[in-house]
């Protein structure tokens, strides 16, 4: 599997991540992911239409549960229209605690807790920790099953451009 050398960093320190960059125009990477209910989800298995994928290290941690809240409130408007996704490393039952417990009804999470494929494939896999974790990153795929936005956050604990990626969905929707 190919490695991208200090491709972002995490409190400041150079990592490199697992997998190839995906990028705008490709078409999306397939994986395997769990879902709460402990379902197998595929790329195939989401609907096709507009889709958000929010990339984060765990659910646990401050900046993480507010991505995940400012996607839920700004996925709102769109309803039906799009579908949208958290994926971490977190098991599925913490991630459906999360959920209950934050009210979020509408960004579905999806556990990569099994065999990493979906930061394998997405490119989004942090290499060099004590324990596995997924870079910050954010994926718009349109219903064609191509990407038409991809941001990987340079610096882990930061927040990704929540506009551009909303702009991008709307626009892919």
């Amino acid at each position: 599997m190919s490695s991208r050398a200090n491709a972002v960093t995490f409190k400041g320190e150079p990592k490199s991540l697992a997998g190839p960059e995906v990028k705008t125009g490709q078409k999306a990477p397939d994986f395997k992911t769990l879902n709460n209910g402990l379902a197998a989800v595929t790329l195939g298995d989401t609907p096709a239409k507009a889709r958000l994928f929010s990339v984060v290290p765990s659910l646990d941690t401050p900046t993480c549960s507010i991505q995940t809240k400012k996607f839920e409130e700004g996925i709102a408007a769109l309803c039906d229209a799009v579908a949208c996704y958290t994926v971490s490393l977190d098991l599925p039952f913490a991630q459906k605690r999360f959920c209950a417990g934050e009210n979020i009804k509408t960004m579905h999470t999806l556990s990569d807790v099994h065999d990493h494929s979906f930061g394998k494939n997405w490119g989004v896999l942090l290499e060099g920790l004590p324990l596995p974790l997924l870079a910050r990153a954010v994926f718009v795929v349109d219903k064609t099953g191509t990407v038409t936005h991809a941001e990987y956050v340079a610096e882990v604990t930061a927040e990704p451009n929540y506009a551009t990626a909303l702009a991008a969905l709307k626009a892919a929707s």
